[in-house]
């Protein structure tokens, strides 16, 4: 079975940057797709990233775009997050996922991680 773990979140300020990694248990079948979302206290969870395990194709969600950066390196089996110009409004707890299909939508997701805590001072 499949397993995802978050590592690299802290408390920054405004305008600082910050990277997360994602960490797979294995490889994930050459179709899938891997994807950063976040959830901040009192709000639903939203769509950041995507990526996919083949290929280059990568999409944002347009409050960060510009902004952020996901890749993968598929031999070590992790996903990276590369967060720049941070705001207080990207403080939340992220999550690392994977689908089947290549979609912004939580639901169709059948693999999370437990989350990392990112906050955003001014």
């Amino acid at each position: 079975q499949l397993q995802l773990e978050e590592s690299g979140g802290g408390s920054v300020r405004d305008g600082d940057s910050l990277t997360l990694s994602c960490a797979a248990s294995a490889r994930a079948s050459s179709n899938t797709v891997q994807a950063w979302f976040r959830q901040a206290p009192g709000k639903e969870r939203e769509f950041v990233a995507l990526i996919r395990w083949r290929g280059y194709s990568a999409f944002y969600a347009d409050s960060v775009k510009g902004r952020f950066t996901i890749s993968r390196d598929n031999p070590k089996n992790v996903m990276y997050l590369q967060m720049s110009s941070l705001k207080v409004e990207d403080t939340a707890v992220y999550y690392c996922a994977v689908a089947s299909e290549y979609t912004s939508n939580a639901a169709a997701y059948h693999t999370w991680g437990p989350g990392t805590q990112v906050t955003v001072a001014s």
